[in-house]
């Protein structure tokens, strides 16, 4: 619960974060350091050659999450990329289902509920008025949840402990090479800027993945899947008491149907490996 409440706030962090530097350098130096804590933290500075192209692999898909979110969070706010990033937690039983594994009914039911969801939160009063920013965000979550089924893939044949840090300083090296390709590079170092990398690469991935390695030891995946389901509602607890952001009825209807399906998924469908980013 302490690791969904800390990935909740983080999308306060981050937004603020944004404020003072582009999303692409934003990545390399959260991730960079991040990835050096979880070398030291989790691998005790050594990896298994065995894990590199499986770590790499699922770095692919973390950054893809990371990227489209970060670049989601310019455009929306913290508790609607939260809820949305959430729905990829419906969409794993769907991924599963391509993949030949039976599904419960209830896994499609909580992936239209989730869907459902979204509607309420993207829907514009005028077509032309689409926030892409949540667009970017429902990519991202595509992406976390292809993540989450790699790594219950890989993680019966690799250690946690090597592949957490590969992944996370593979998602430094894929932001450093598309740099080139992007021409918002503004960085503008501040107190607050340089807060939000502490927290954000210390507490929300080097300590919070190291915590969530040790924790789901003694806790099952599934309890852990309905523990993590509350990183959203914390994150628009924050954004309410940090900005002031006020969830009206259309968004909050919305919210409330994508945890609703996220609950369901995972409580009452198949058990399945579960984590979420943020």
């Amino acid at each position: 619960m302490l690791i969904a409440f800390i990935w909740g706030l983080s999308f306060v962090v981050v937004k603020a974060a944004l404020n003072h530097a582009a999303p692409l350098p934003w990545l390399i130096a959260r991730f960079s350091l991040g990835g050096l804590l979880l070398l030291v933290t989790l691998a005790r500075g050594r990896l298994d050659r065995r894990a590199l192209r499986p770590g790499l692999a699922l770095g692919v898909f973390l950054f893809g999450g990371f990227a489209f979110q970060t670049f989601g969070q310019k455009y929306t706010t913290p508790s609607k990329c939260a809820f949305i990033t959430g729905f990829s937690v419906i969409l794993v039983p769907i991924i599963m289902a391509f993949r030949g594994q039976t599904m419960r009914f209830l896994n499609y039911a909580s992936a239209a509920l989730g869907l459902a969801g979204i509607y309420f939160l993207v829907r514009p009063s005028q077509l032309e008025a689409i926030n892409r920013g949540d667009i970017y965000t429902l990519w991202a979550s595509v992406c976390y949840a292809a993540h989450i089924v790699l790594v219950g893939h890989y993680s019966r044949r690799y250690s946690f402990r090597h592949l957490v840090p590969l992944q996370v300083m593979g998602v430094a090296l894929l932001a450093l090479a598309v740099l080139p390709f992007n021409h918002d590079l503004h960085v503008h170092w501040n107190p607050v800027l340089v807060a939000a990398l502490a927290y954000a690469a210390l507490l929300s991935t080097g300590f919070a993945y190291s915590v969530q390695n040790w924790a789901q030891q003694y806790t099952p995946p599934a309890h852990t899947a309905l523990i993590f389901a509350l990183e959203p509602v914390f994150a628009a607890l924050a954004s309410l008491v940090f900005t002031g952001e006020r969830l009206g009825g259309k968004i909050l209807f919305g919210s409330v149907l994508i945890l609703g399906g996220m609950l369901m998924s995972e409580f009452w469908g198949r058990p399945m490996p579960a984590s979420m980013e943020g």
